[in-house]
């Protein structure tokens, strides 16, 4: 097949969607053509062939962080990766176009369909349909709620990865239209361990570790808190990512004299994290709510026990109890309590790490892929929809 993804946002900027667009275009790409159209900024090359993937990338001028885009970034990749879009299908043909996130990246891949003919496969990722962090999350406008809607109609299949997602689907946008449910997938870790003593961590310390953007959504000043409740010298929380929090997170770090605990990694290198992660004990995550939750996969896959809310699409995969601690939303005192537990108990995240080393062997990215290719060829078999 010659498969074209289309998403704002590809490694190395942006987050989860860009990175599984990613593992899924390099899976395929070892036995289909691949190519990406995404937005270029800061120094990336308009064009490149990355492990076998042609990624294009169109300028969208406004962007200053890998970690996160701003409104105007966004709002520039429309007009931009359409025009590119249209240049690239003069120049090729292609089979089924995949679109990542409904907005900003829907009106791209919705457009380039039509003018070509092709069918439109379109992924949602949760955030593009509900953040509760955001005043601009679509499903709070009557405007945005009406353009997804548009757009979710037209595609030939929309696909989510988590029943969370798909439900906001139903819930907010689109209830008639039939929906396909594809967990991702991550890459099987192959790295050894990080030296704590690099971290300037000693054999004997707990280490809690969480991975994403410093935004509001990710509610990390709710784990800088916890710390310091549970009033523990040799517990430490590594924070690996960058984004517009840093600076508040750093002060209400300094506010609760946890300097010395609290440790700001920042971007660091793919390998490095899985390696910082198969050195730390715990993984916790206070967000608000993940569409899917790429970053759990990644903790389980280091038989991490994994703390987190139950709000999203990791409740698909995460039981609690078993793969750690799945709790009520902003249930501060169970979060407490079930990370003390964890931490007084080696044993105990031993067994835990082992059950979730168990259960990720079904989900890495070879059978994400398998099941996103047999869509592909099931749309492509039956034409457009429209």
């Amino acid at each position: 097949m010659r498969i074209l993804f289309c998403n704002f946002e590809y490694p190395p900027l942006g987050g989860g969607g860009g990175v599984i667009n990613a593992l899924l275009a390099e899976e395929l790409a070892n036995r289909h053509q691949v190519t990406v159209l995404t937005s270029q900024g800061l120094g990336l090359p308009p064009e490149r062939e990355e492990n076998g993937v042609r990624v294009i990338r169109t300028p969208v001028f406004f962007r200053s962080r890998h970690a996160a885009a701003n409104l105007a970034s966004m709002l520039a990749y429309l007009p931009m990766g359409i025009r590119t879009g249209h240049r690239l299908l003069e120049e090729r043909t292609f089979d089924i176009i995949n679109t990542h996130f409904v907005l900003p990246t829907g009106p791209v891949g919705d457009n380039l369909s039509r003018h070509a003919d092709v069918p439109n496969v379109l992924s949602v990722h949760g955030g593009d349909l509900f953040d509760p962090s955001k005043w601009l999350s679509p499903h709070r406008h009557w405007v945005l709620r009406k353009w997804v809607t548009r757009l979710l109609r037209r595609a030939d299949r929309v696909v989510g990865q988590s029943r969370n997602t798909l439900q906001n689907v139903a819930r907010f946008y689109a209830p008639e239209i039939p929906t396909d449910l594809i967990p991702l997938g991550i890459k099987r870790p192959t790295t050894d361990r990080a030296s704590r003593s690099d971290y300037g961590l000693g054999a004997d310390d707990v280490v809690l570790v969480t991975v994403g953007r410093l935004v509001a959504r990710k509610a990390v000043d709710q784990l800088i808190s916890l710390l310091g409740r549970l009033k523990k010298d040799n517990t430490h929380l590594l924070l690996i990512g960058s984004g517009p929090q840093e600076a508040a997170l750093r002060e209400i770090a300094q506010n609760l004299d946890l300097n010395k605990q609290v440790h700001f990694l920042g971007q660091v290198e793919e390998s490095e994290k899985f390696r910082v992660l198969a050195m730390s004990d715990v993984y916790v995550s206070t967000s608000q709510h993940e569409g899917f939750g790429l970053v759990f996969l990644e903790a389980m896959a280091c038989g991490l026990p994994v703390v987190c809310y139950d709000h999203g699409g990791q409740s698909d995969f995460l039981e609690d109890q078993r793969t750690g601690a799945l709790l009520p939303l902003n249930d501060v005192e169970s979060f407490v309590a079930r990370c003390a537990e964890l931490i007084s108990d080696s044993a105990l995240r031993s067994r835990i790490g082992e059950e979730n080393r168990r259960r990720m062997e079904s989900l890495y990215i070879d059978a994400c892929a398998a099941r996103y290719e047999a869509l592909f060829e099931e749309t492509i078999a039956r034409g457009k929809r429209r």
